[in-house]
């Protein structure tokens, strides 16, 4: 997904609710941490994800469309 604005991620995230997404997340010095989960709710400022942790656990997490932007968050929606 190329954005330009956060009023596109976040119609493209409020259209996308309930559906499963790959999210690949920076975390800095050089590490990338990549989930699978479902998009559970979009909000004025943020949205949130339920992740599957790697010991079979479920962790909702939030990030803000700013994160999307510029591309520390990177979203993929599965078909």
């Amino acid at each position: 997904m190329e954005f330009k604005s956060v009023n596109e991620i976040r119609t493209a995230v409020e259209e996308n609710v309930g559906k499963e997404v790959t999210l690949k997340a920076d975390k800095g010095r050089k590490r990338i941490v990549t989930k699978n989960g479902v998009i559970l709710d979009a909000f004025p400022s943020v949205f949130t994800i339920k992740v599957n942790n790697d010991f079979n656990t479920e962790r909702t997490v939030s990030y803000s469309y700013s994160d999307v932007l510029t591309s520390t968050v990177k979203l993929q929606i599965k078909n």
